[in-house]
Formats: structure tokens, C-alpha cells, sequence
């Protein structure tokens, strides 16, 4: 139980931290890699379709 509450919590850190990070790039950057700033929390949360 607690490994999985840990998992998670991990989880969480390393998509607030991609989430960080997209924000952060140039609308150019997002162009490039296929996104727009719409698309951020849904590309860090689904990944890319």
C-alpha cells in the first residue's frame, strides 16, 4: 500500500516537472515538437496521439 501511495506521488512530481518544462519552451519549441499550448497538460498527462 504505501509503495503504491509512493508511485504515485512520484508520478505526479515527474509530470508537474515535464508540465514545468513545456510551459517554460517558446511557442516556436512547441511548434516544432508538434504542440501548442492548449495541448501541454493533455500531451504530459495522455502523452502524444
Amino acid at each position: 500500500m504505501f509503495n503504491r501511495l509512493a508511485d504515485r506521488i512520484q508520478s505526479y512530481r515527474t509530470q508537474r516537472a515535464h508540465l514545468r518544462e513545456l510551459s517554460m519552451m517558446g511557442d516556436r519549441q512547441l511548434a516544432d515538437i508538434g504542440l501548442n499550448r492548449g495541448d501541454i497538460a493533455a500531451a504530459v498527462r495522455y502523452g502524444r496521439r
